[in-house]
């Protein structure tokens, strides 16, 4: 019978590259950054990594279609590489594939990597088939700040939120997660802002304002695992962190096609997050979960996922935001490094960029972003639009915990 993998797979290293407009690098150049500090922080030398797993999501913007680029620009010793792909949950597919590759005892230490190149487009958003990709990203009649604009309606009237309570809670999301980014040096966007200026921002799609919307950038990110016996003997004093869940929920069509869906939830979170609960043993997230990196693509995103996640009660998120549940010095912090928000999305690395940030706080090495206590973290990573997406959550915490 399956029993999942908690505490089967321990992550040995991380690394995370500088994120923003990298004019001057290639993507072989942000992976490599990331990978010297994953190799230096796991203390191996990469002549012992038996597999890759190679996250990256635009191809014809970044590094091709295989998994070449990968071996060549690490100069991996002649290993299999695996690229993969799911949308913006790209680097958590990375993570998933070479976690399960180690649960099942294929190999005893594997690579995890997210990159992508996005600012060499010389477009403002992520780009779509008119701009170089394939086909598979084009939605006609449909953008990504409308979709989400779109959610937070739905939300408003479901829960009967006034327009103007809901833009102040998505205010304080943002003015948050600016606050954090702005201690955190591998951000691309580091400036604090004020709930006038969130709010006074121009539209993009109402009530989605400019300072509601996350930013383009490049960035790459990386894990290094192992089995807890072999972290423990390659490091007898250190932390070992582990996997606790790890699970993926995709639409299958039915919140577009049925209308059973009331457009005020995203449905795919709230399934992959009951399944990795159960697998983690989690039966109170906002009490045993003590911090969360979610996908903030937008303001209203991460609001509504707080619900979603079960940290807040139905219809409680505009009041749980407000009272500062989720801030660095709340009961929940969400977001601890900035988010999405002050990373921009470079759609490989962000699922894996969430874990880096969870692994750092787990290991006390988060600098003034530190939180006094981290025993289980949750990174919830999500590709698509509201109505037809992938999710993936991954819980993350100290072995044994």
């Amino acid at each position: 019978m399956a029993s999942g993998i908690r505490d089967k797979v321990a992550i040995l290293g991380m690394g995370c590259s500088r994120f923003g407009e990298r004019w001057n690098c290639g993507p072989d150049d942000l992976m490599l950054e990331a990978f010297q500090e994953a190799t230096a922080d796991a203390g191996i030398d990469k002549r012992q990594i038996e597999a890759a797993w190679f996250g990256v999501c635009l191809e014809e913007n970044n590094v091709g279609k295989t998994a070449v680029p990968l071996a060549q620009a690490l100069r991996l010793p002649g290993i299999a590489v695996t690229r993969v792909e799911n949308a913006c949950a790209t680097g958590s597919e990375a993570l998933r594939g070479a976690a399960y590759a180690v649960a099942s005892g294929a190999y005893d230490m594997v690579l995890s990597l997210g990159v992508e190149k996005l600012k060499d487009t010389g477009y403002g958003g992520l780009p779509v088939r008119t701009r170089g990709v394939n086909n598979d990203l084009w939605l006609p009649n449909s953008t990504a700040p409308g979709a989400f604009a779109q959610l937070a309606s739905s939300y408003a009237h479901k829960h009967g939120v006034s327009v103007p309570d809901l833009r102040r809670a998505m205010a304080r999301v943002s003015v948050k997660s600016h606050q954090n980014g702005a201690l955190n040096p591998k951000a691309h966007l580091r400036n604090r802002i004020t709930e006038e200026d969130v709010l006074k921002a121009p539209t993009i799609a109402a009530p989605l304002g400019l300072y509601d919307c996350c930013g383009v950038s490049d960035g790459a990110a990386c894990a290094i695992l192992t089995t807890p016996e072999i972290a423990r003997a390659l490091k007898p004093d250190a932390e070992i962190i582990t996997l606790k869940a790890l699970d993926l929920s995709v639409s299958n069509g039915e919140e577009a096609s049925f209308q059973q869906w009331d457009g005020a939830s995203i449905a795919t979170a709230r399934r992959a997050s009951a399944r990795a609960y159960a697998a983690a043993g989690i039966t109170n997230p906002r009490e045993q979960i003590h911090m969360a990196e979610v996908h903030d693509c937008f303001s209203i995103t991460e609001a509504v996922l707080m619900e979603d996640l079960g940290f807040s009660a139905p219809g409680r998120m505009v009041h749980d935001i407000l009272d500062g549940v989720f801030d660095r010095n709340g009961v929940l912090p969400v977001q601890t490094d900035g988010g999405l928000k002050c990373f921009g999305h470079p759609i490989g690395a962000s699922g894996l960029r969430m874990v880096y940030e969870i692994y750092q706080q787990l290991h006390t090495r988060a600098g003034e972003r530190q939180l006094p206590r981290v025993d289980l973290g949750l990174a919830q990573n999500l590709g698509g639009h509201p109505h037809q997406n992938v999710c993936s959550v991954s819980i993350i915490g100290r072995l044994g915990a």
